[in-house]
């Protein structure tokens, strides 16, 4: 199963993480240094819910803001 919400179509996003180095000058150091990007992924707060869908009860993927917004109608 993807990581993908079936109601908004919510799906990972892609981001950095920065490694850093050096003491902030406001500490009395030369500043900080970056030393590495390394790409990340953000992943969405997907939950398996059993779910009326057309009729059915089926179990889909539905992230967190979805389910708190009340757009599913539970099972």
């Amino acid at each position: 199963m993807s990581k993908i919400c079936l109601i908004c179509g919510k799906k990972p996003a892609a981001g950095r993480t920065i490694e850093r180095r050096g003491l902030a000058k406001k500490k009395g150091g030369v500043g900080k240094k970056i030393t590495g990007i390394t790409i990340r992924r953000f992943l969405p707060n997907l939950q398996t819910v059993r779910a009326v869908i057309n009729g059915q009860v089926k179990r889909i993927r539905v992230c967190a803001k979805c389910l708190k917004a009340g757009k599913v109608i539970k099972a």
